[in-house]
């Protein structure tokens, strides 16, 4: 990478990256994700124009995105658990399941092609967001959530695609949880405690995965980017509890609605990405 480019966009890869910090925070506070899904693509296109190598930028994306979810994860559950709205019972049960989805991704991480990663990301966004658009009350797979093993293999699921896409878990815990008839707000707070169990080792696992490859950017701990996670987490960690305040004020229907249209616009990015 050209080192000139770093003084060069200085400035505004600052200001970009306080800004996207806000946002991510804010939004893993209404929707009890992490902020993956706004961080990865504006992390990925500030790291094409510092010129980091296409075959390691998705990578370096997901996993500083990971890393900075860590923290964000953290105070938005928090918060939402003092309103007493988290399934404890439903994360105490994902203890293992879901960290072993999360290992799984790691190492498959580390041989997926960057167009594979986007991909993923893509699809999945997509149809999650098309699902919460044209949510209807009769759309349910069942009254509760099933028990086991149909609710560990769903963890594990949760949290390897999560890993992989780079985002905390609460798009697809948010739609398990309605499609198994829990109100929004209750799968909003549950969502931050499953960011905070995929987020940790999916950091880790993909610092290992990454570690040595010689196109990684400087100030990169494997995939991790430190000078990302660095300049981002103060900011996302101070707007968090500020999206908890909206998502508990707002209309059940609005806020899902509101989720969708942010996936399919996040979906729709990524998307044409890879058909350019």
């Amino acid at each position: 990478m050209d080192l000139s480019l770093l003084s060069g966009h200085a400035l505004a890869l600052g200001l970009a990256l306080v800004a996207s910090g806000a946002v991510a925070g804010f939004l893993a506070g209404l929707f009890g994700i992490g902020g993956g899904a706004v961080l990865v693509p504006v992390l990925y296109q500030f790291l094409t124009v510092l010129g980091v190598d296409e075959s390691v930028r998705m990578h370096v994306s997901v996993a500083t995105s990971l890393g900075i979810i860590v923290p964000t994860s953290f105070r938005s559950f928090m918060a939402h658990k003092k309103r007493g709205a988290a399934d404890v019972a439903l994360l105490r049960s994902w203890l293992i399941p879901l960290p072993l989805g999360v290992v799984a991704a790691a190492l498959v991480a580390a041989y997926m092609s960057a167009d594979e990663l986007k991909g993923i990301f893509a699809v999945i966004a997509f149809v999650l967001g098309l699902r919460m658009l044209l949510d209807q009350p009769h759309w349910r797979l069942g009254s509760d959530i099933p028990g086991e093993p149909i609710r560990a293999i769903c963890g594990a699921l949760i949290g390897f695609f999560s890993t992989l896409m780079g985002i905390g878990g609460g798009v697809m815990n948010n739609t398990f949880m309605t499609l198994y008839g829990r109100p929004i707000h209750q799968a909003v707070a549950t969502s931050a405690g499953t960011g905070l169990m995929i987020s940790v080792p999916g950091t880790i696992g993909l610092i290992w995965a990454g570690w040595g490859d010689p196109h990684l950017p400087p100030f990169s701990a494997g995939y991790v980017n430190l000078l990302g996670v660095a300049l981002i987490i103060p900011v996302t960690t101070f707007c968090a509890p500020l999206g908890v305040k909206v998502a508990h004020d707002m209309p059940k229907r609005r806020m899902e609605l509101l989720f969708g249209t942010f996936l399919i616009i996040v979906a729709a990015r990524f998307g044409y990405g890879l058909l350019g």
